[in-house]
């Protein structure tokens, strides 16, 4: 593609990490255990066996990283923050060291004047917290309101954003649901269960925030997806209709229409959450912002051995097709289907198996694939979806969870050994189109 998409003069360009990823500091300055500490440590868990102890020791390089974000022309950056890094049990004493590690990331980007939008979790529980039942446990819930309190009260005036969760999807399914990540259990009915919990953690920090009266806009951020059957068989239809269901409609439907969807929910059968009174009120706050990341469509087939897309794109490092039109169809689906805020692409980006080659880092690849999902987002814009800003994900080469350091999604090469980081060519394609954007 070589046409220049061309969007609003408002329109947010950022770049996107979360803490475990990249921090390192495991244990400096009175950091507490998070889960991911605790399943990194554990053998077999990680398919390269790495850790996050070091990552790419952003604790102590953030100036470098954010004067390289400057670099790169952006306005925004994404980031978490580690819950057990300012409140190393989850409850009770706050960690003053940690707390003042993120006070001098925002001052660099204040300096920089890049707005800083802040996820409060990442997926890194503390472990104190997981101790007595992490997720499964409600009283969780109400910890993490007291968490988005303290932070929304010391930083809520320095930052443009606060997401209260980033893909509980993820949080519920995969690390209670099939224990491919933190804190790896195998448990259907644990993972719907943690799923509610985690919505209602949402609902009880957006309130907890909005008592403080911080002026960062507050929301959330879900991993979305449209699910197209892959053939036109009853069998495949009716399957995407429920992956839709369990999974985009089962974190929307809450927030925004207050209950559980039906096809879901009837499925779920026994395995359904246990919901107290008033739950759903709690859950269903307005936000100010929805946070969507893309990265694939579900492709839907319900034959043995399941039939598998062709995409004319090809696939990631990671094994996901590359479909962009999809990113259109959701946008215009979840539009049509709900009252939204306006919203942000807080993640979308490659898996790429990059090398450093002369100094550089070719990635022609992952600049192709930005290009179609930016065109496929423009269109939904032009169909009348409200889009505020787009987030390249990831900033950096980092630690990929239970793939460890061996899957590369940044437009900035790490070099693991030495720390040297290297603009890919995708980071300086990423720096030209945002100067056309500006220069119009």
């Amino acid at each position: 593609m070589s046409e220049l998409q061309h969007f609003p003069p408002s329109f947010t360009w950022g770049v996107a990490t979360s803490a475990f990823q990249i921090e390192g500091g495991a244990t400096a300055d009175g950091k507490g255990p998070s889960i991911w500490d605790t399943f990194t440590h554990t053998p077999g868990k990680i398919i390269d066996g790495g850790t996050g102890d070091v990552a790419c020791d952003h604790y102590h390089r953030y100036a470098e990283d954010v004067a390289l974000m400057a670099s790169l022309h952006v306005d925004a950056y994404r980031f978490s923050i580690a819950w057990s890094r300012v409140q190393p049990q989850g409850k009770g004493a706050w960690n003053e060291a940690g707390f003042a590690f993120y006070d001098r990331l925002l001052g660099e980007l204040e300096a920089r004047n890049i707005e800083a939008h802040v996820t409060l979790y990442h997926w890194d529980l503390p472990q104190g917290l997981q101790d007595e039942g992490g997720w499964l446990n409600r009283d969780t819930a109400k910890h993490f309101a007291v968490y988005a309190a303290e932070v929304a009260r010391r930083f809520g005036n320095r930052v443009k954003t606060i997401a209260t969760h980033n893909e509980p999807w993820c949080s519920a399914n995969l690390g209670y649901g099939n224990a491919q990540f933190a804190p790896g259990v195998a448990d259907l009915k644990q993972s719907i269960q943690v799923s509610h919990h985690l919505l209602l953690s949402h609902g009880l920090a957006m309130q907890a925030m909005r008592a403080v009266g911080s002026s960062a806009r507050l929301g959330i951020v879900l991993n979305q997806w449209t699910a197209d059957p892959a053939t036109d068989s009853q069998a495949d239809r009716d399957l995407a209709a429920f992956e839709y269901s369990r999974s985009v409609e089962w974190f929307m439907d809450p927030i925004f229409k207050g209950r559980y969807p039906e096809l879901a929910l009837k499925a779920h059968g026994a395995n359904a959450p246990v919901v107290h009174d008033n739950d759903f009120k709690d859950i269903q706050q307005p936000i100010d912002f929805l946070g969507c990341n893309y990265y694939f469509r579900a492709f839907c087939s319900a034959e043995t051995p399941p039939r598998q897309p062709q995409p004319p794109l090809g696939f990631t490092d990671m094994g996901w097709e590359i479909y962009p039109q999809g990113l259109t169809e959701l946008l215009l689906k979840l539009n049509a289907a709900y009252e939204l805020p306006p919203i942000l692409i807080t993640e979308n980006g490659m898996a790429n198996a990059d090398q450093l080659v002369g100094g550089r880092v070719p990635d022609a690849k992952r600049i192709e694939y930005v290009e179609h999902h930016l065109a496929a987002l423009k269109k939904a814009m032009d169909a009348g979806v409200k889009v505020e800003g787009y987030f390249l994900w990831s900033l950096l080469d980092n630690f990929e969870w239970n793939s460890g350091y061996a899957k590369r999604f940044g437009i900035v090469h790490v070099d693991y050994e030495t720390q040297v980081r290297t603009p890919k060519d995708s980071a300086l394609w990423y720096r030209d189109f945002i100067d056309a954007q500006r220069a119009r």
